[in-house]
């Protein structure tokens, strides 16, 4: 399944927690709208966002420093409010792991549906 959504479409208001958080699309249309929210109150880390730091945010998947292993695994919540930081569309495939390479630290995350990959870190 695929959740798209263009920057230029207005962000969603009035939803409950359950709409928001718990429909088809997993929270990805919320935690997208809450990067572009957050892009806004925070222009530097947009910026940061902007230039390819996987910064970090409430979801697993945001990369604090250099690691000694060269990969983890993150969440596509993570990767859809990224998007929204950034001012990208939402473009997410949950049938496809989403690798991307922080341009400070240059550690790989693997955006991922999979739970299990992510949980014991």
């Amino acid at each position: 399944m695929k959740i798209l959504r263009s920057i230029t479409v207005p962000i969603r208001e009035g939803l409950t927690i359950e709409e928001r958080w718990h429909g088809p699309d997993q929270g990805l249309i919320a935690s997208w709208e809450r990067g572009r929210e957050r892009s806004l109150e925070d222009p530097a880390m947009a910026a940061q966002a902007g230039a390819g730091q996987l910064v970090i945010l409430p979801w697993k998947g945001g990369v604090e420093k250099v690691l000694k292993k060269k990969e983890k695994f993150g969440t596509f919540r993570y990767l859809a409010m990224w998007q929204g930081l950034r001012g990208d569309n939402l473009d997410i495939d949950l049938t496809v792991e989403v690798p991307i390479t922080c341009s400070v630290t240059g550690l790989t995350v693997i955006f991922t549906n999979d739970s299990a990959k992510y949980a014991p870190e």
